[in-house]
């Protein structure tokens, strides 16, 4: 795992941007400890910072290949899951290498394949590659890995993090359309977007093209509708043959392998595939300090997770590793998680999360984890209700009372409505009509919008504590294969997950098999919410703070005074009470750290 940066200019020398390229890269040395280094030409400066993964010694990059007397440079983040099988059927075409990197290997398959190299690839990658004065910049299937970019006046700048983009432009502006994003869609964003003025996504299974005529960008990959050729059974068994294939693909490392262990269903079946494969597995659990007294279930969190922890630990006899967190930790750590992200996220999600990776980093570089199977499987009790907006953002109206004049004319309910409608009529197919044509809708819309959300929690988290976070069930075998089983199969006798629970019921204690969907643990200690109180009403004595503008500050303190009074989750399931007013905080950490500079449109 990496960070990169690339620069491009097709009609002008940038030679000279050397020492603006490395204070850019600069910003990414938490996403590779390990290594810094730099190509310069008249037209193309690459960057790259270095987690070492695989091939410790032969991978650094930017990497150079030579073929037929011509240079081609790439800089490259991420693995790539099948590349033994690539290379040996590149090698049987006739092309040589001279080192054991998947670096070498997304080269010489561009050389081979040229821009359907993307469709040969399988795993999880961004990378910019250059030759002849173009560059191909492309991200994987399922947007595991980031990438942004800006393009202005032939210019073309492309990193694996946005703050890299907005220290080359000396400013942080976000539009009116920002803002909507922001608090209509946010933590979410629209695909190919970002919240900032100029600055986009390359959106999942997509690549772009750039040369002296422009940039072009195309899309690979997506969900394509086809006739299911499985029985119940056979479909369970394929599944059990899909997820345990990506698992064990991505056991491929050079450093000690590690995974998350939630109790839960996913991670579970993470750590029993696992286990058959690596006999000295580590395990990680992550809690609060005196959660036990202070739990209270709820709706979406109705158990803590230690007992089916324990049934796992008992079963497989992992080295596990019990990590909690104190609620001043977990305040503290609100600022840098939101500079991970680069704008307000999941707020204390984040930072618990990015506490837990440091925690392992401690011990180990790369971990599995189960993130994007409630995506992919049907977790959510929303799955398979009917729906006329993201069913993630509720009671839009009710929170529009929030916010101040200034935002309630940028009328964000429609801006939410309109991105629904537009989202869905994208993917909508007229020939569709048959009963699966709902889940089919929302695995997509999980796909583009939600699983994108926790993709890059997981990913900037992960990699500001520099370890390498692997997801196996964000595979594009897998998403593929599901989009088409039918509905009934995916919520078999009107059990959740019924296809995943069933495959691999044989490798889980009977309680996990049957265990209720619980979400990443949140905090229930009222010192935390203490905590988010005081800070919060100390931040609105600065006149300069970002509520001033984007809030009722009168309403705002109500619900800081009484948290409990917003019922629904902001986002998702997690996002109320003091978590929502750390979303709230982190908005004002934004505002300030960031000098957001607001431009009406």
């Amino acid at each position: 795992m990496c960070g990169i940066l690339g620069l491009f200019h097709p009609c002008q020398d940038i030679s000279n941007k050397q020492k603006e390229m490395q204070e850019m890269l600069a910003l990414l040395k938490k996403r590779g400890p390990d290594d810094e280094n730099i190509f310069i030409s008249e037209h193309c400066i690459l960057g790259h910072r270095r987690l070492s993964i695989i091939d410790l010694e032969g991978g650094k990059q930017p990497f150079c290949y030579t073929h037929l007397n011509k240079e081609y440079w790439i800089s490259y983040n991420g693995e790539i899951y099948n590349m033994n099988e690539l290379k040996q059927q590149l090698i049987d075409d006739g092309y040589h290498f001279y080192s054991q990197s998947d670096t070498e290997v997304i080269l010489v398959s561009y050389i081979a394949y040229g821009k359907k190299c993307v469709e040969y690839l399988d795993g999880i990658f961004s990378f910019i590659i250059y030759h002849e004065n173009n560059v191909f910049v492309a991200r994987d299937h399922l947007g595991v890995k980031p990438l942004f970019y800006l393009y202005k006046d032939h210019e073309l700048l492309v990193a694996s993090e946005i703050k890299c983009i907005l220290k080359y432009l000396k400013k942080a502006v976000v539009t009116d359309n920002g803002i909507k994003e922001l608090l209509g869609l946010g933590p979410s964003v629209t695909p190919g977007k970002t919240i900032y003025k100029d600055i986009h996504s390359l959106a999942p299974g997509h690549y772009l093209c750039a040369n002296e005529l422009g940039i072009s960008i195309t899309c690979y990959f997506q969900l394509e509708k086809r006739t299911h050729p499985h029985s119940y059974q056979e479909t369970i068994r394929h599944v059990r043959h899909l997820v345990n294939k990506s698992i064990h693909q991505q056991l491929l490392s050079d450093v000690p392998i590690s995974c998350m262990l939630s109790g839960g269903l996913d991670s579970s079946i993470i750590c029993a595939l696992a286990s058959q494969y690596n006999n000295n597995l580590a395990t990680y659990s992550v809690d609060y300090q005196q959660q036990a007294e202070h739990f209270q279930a709820y709706a979406y969190q109705t158990s803590r997770d230690e007992d089916y922890i324990q049934a796992m630990i008992d079963r497989y006899q992992n080295k596990h590793t019990s990590i909690t967190l104190s609620q001043e930790d977990l305040v503290n750590s609100l600022e840098e998680a939101l500079v991970a992200r680069d704008m307000p996220g999941m707020a204390d999600i984040d930072s618990s999360f990015l506490l837990f990776c440091k925690e392992i980093g401690k011990n180990h570089k790369v971990v599995l984890s189960g993130e994007c199977a409630d995506e992919i499987f049907g977790g959510y009790p929303w799955f398979y209700q009917n729906q006329d907006c993201f069913p993630w953002i509720r009671d839009i109206e009710n929170r529009n009372e929030l916010y101040s004049d200034y935002v309630k004319q940028l009328d964000i309910p429609l801006y939410v409505k309109d991105s629904y409608q537009y989202s869905s009529y994208i993917h909508h197919n007229s020939s569709d009509s048959s009963l699966d044509a709902p889940k089919r809708k929302m695995i997509h819309l999980h796909y583009q919008w939600f699983m994108q959300t926790l993709l890059t929690r997981a990913d900037s988290q992960s990699m500001r504590a520099s370890i390498e976070q692997r997801v196996p069930f964000a595979s594009k075998e897998i998403i593929q294969y599901m989009y088409n089983v039918p509905t009934s199969y995916m919520y078999h006798n009107g059990v959740e997950k019924s296809l995943l629970r069933e495959a691999f019921k044989d490798l889980l204690p009977e309680s996990i098999y049957g265990r209720k969907k619980n979400p990443y643990p949140k905090t229930h200690h009222p010192k935390y919410t203490q905590y988010i109180q005081d800070l919060l009403l100390q931040s609105l004595q600065e006149k300069e703070n970002i509520l001033y503008k984007l809030f009722d500050i009168k309403k705002l303190k109500e619900v800081i005074t009484d948290p409990s009074s917003f019922k629904t989750p902001w986002f998702g399931q997690l996002m109320t009470g003091p978590q929502l007013l750390a979303y709230f905080y982190q908005i004002y950490l934004w505002g300030k750290i960031y000098q957001i500079q607001i431009e009406n449109n």
